[in-house]
């Protein structure tokens, strides 16, 4: 006769160390005397929307699990890892396995909410219980909104309340790597290999998990400047899981307000998803900004992707991405503001592309930023600010080191001249805008 088992679900949470899921999967499962199958899905619906076959995020994740079930071997346990449809993968798990209940933490975009949705009622009719928890953020969902409970949908607002609810109940690990041992006994699963899911090997090197302490202490100073080795680049640990947010801002409270604030954004924009989920489907969060006459020139689009617009920190910015799957911060927001204003190219166009390149590549946040850059999003700034590369340059690369750096021919005859003239294009932006909001 087969033993009971609970599953542990795997999804943006990819650690043993504080995972609030897991820790209840487990810690129910010493109460109870039965033992935790963890299990990862590769989802042919998410993956089949990558276009690139050497997709870094799809390494990540792989070297991750390998790193993972490496950990479980030398214990005796194992991942169970498929790749497929979750409905087709659970109704292969409740075929294999008597399972009395699942445990995952919570997702926040609307097709996740109805994978899961779906996922509840499969184990539901299966007579398996299903349980939820918050993970990924530090607060979620009606945790943080106004005295008469609605949502704030401007930031500054937003984190005063964020931080008095901090205050009032700071967070607690849960120390989840203590209970390793409640995961079933069993023979290794052989992971999917990339190619078995239709994916290749990439150049990735997955970045420190670890931070630096004097790093973060002189961020308010150094995050703006692009040349420097500066930020944390834990924004890609902060995706997949691989370490706790709940950890990093009980950890780095008190070390740099600034770094501190950045994880109140994460939350507000996974709020502003939550609660307003046609963001997600194409809808300007400010509804009037959907009636913008965009130029959508296809082929400006093109020299914009490539890091070919005459604009040499534009250049840099897109040929970094390019390259590695990273952007740095201050350089998304001067290449979003290019191509929504100096093209007035859909913020969508941006969206999509970011969302295929970037590492890090966040639902939330990269909505977020981009219609924070359009002016469409949650921003009380008027839509008239228009970043002006060659000042943004001037103040955050001077010396032209980062340009140096990804576009060494910008001062040469091989580069191309602007495609545009920022004065012409700050003129004829305004008007599309102020068109399109009159009416």
């Amino acid at each position: 006769m087969q033993k009971a088992i609970s599953i542990f679900w795997f999804r943006r949470d990819l650690r043993w160390q504080d995972n609030v899921g897991l820790y209840h999967a487990l810690y129910q499962a010493k109460l109870k005397g039965h033992q935790v199958l963890p299990i990862f899905i590769f989802d042919k619906n998410i993956l089949s929307q990558s276009e690139e076959k050497a997709d870094r995020r799809v390494d990540f994740i792989h070297q991750t699990l390998t790193r993972l079930q490496s950990d479980l071997v030398t214990k005796g346990k194992s991942f169970w890892v498929q790749y497929g449809t979750p409905t087709e993968v659970f109704e292969k798990l409740f075929k294999d396995f008597k399972i009395i209940s699942v445990y995952t933490n919570h997702d926040y975009g609307p097709k996740a909410n109805a994978r899961d949705a779906a996922i509840e009622k499969l184990a539901s009719t299966n007579g398996a219980s299903y349980h939820p928890y918050k993970d990924q953020v530090i607060f979620e969902k009606d945790e943080v909104i106004k005295d008469d409970g609605k949502p704030y949908t401007i930031y500054t607002p937003y984190a005063n309340k964020w931080r008095t609810v901090w205050a009032q109940q700071i967070p607690k690990k849960h120390p989840s790597e203590k209970l390793l041992d409640y995961f079933l006994d069993t023979k290794v699963f052989k992971l999917p290999t990339l190619k078995a899911i239709g994916f290749e090997k990439t150049d990735l090197v997955i970045p420190p998990m670890q931070y630096d302490t004097k790093l973060i202490k002189n961020y308010t100073e150094q995050r703006n400047f692009p040349a420097l080795n500066a930020t944390t680049h834990l924004s890609v640990h902060l995706r997949f899981g691989t370490i706790s947010a709940r950890s990093l801002a009980l950890e780095t409270q008190s070390l740099n307000a600034t770094f501190f604030n950045e994880l109140i954004w994460r939350d507000f924009y996974h709020m502003i998803l939550w609660h307003f989920p046609q963001v997600a489907e194409g809808k300007s969060f400010k509804p009037k900004y959907d009636f913008i006459e965009w130029r959508n020139n296809e082929k400006e689009f093109e020299a914009w992707c490539e890091g070919g617009t005459g604009y040499p920190i534009v250049d840099a910015g897109m040929r970094e991405l390019n390259t590695t799957g990273f952007m740095h911060n201050r350089v998304r927001m001067i290449v979003a503001s290019f191509l929504t204003k100096h093209l007035l190219i859909d913020w969508r166009w941006g969206e999509a592309y970011f969302a295929q390149k970037l590492l890090d590549f966040d639902l939330a946040a990269n909505n977020g930023g981009w219609q924070w850059a359009s002016g469409s999003g949650c921003d009380a700034a008027p839509y008239f600010r228009v970043f002006n590369p060659r000042l943004q340059t001037e103040k955050f690369d001077k010396d032209l080191k980062y340009i140096r750096h990804w576009v060494p021919e910008f001062d040469s005859l091989h580069y191309p001249q602007p495609i545009v003239v920022h004065e012409d294009a700050r003129v004829r932006v305004l008007a599309a805008y102020a068109k399109a909001l009159k009416e």
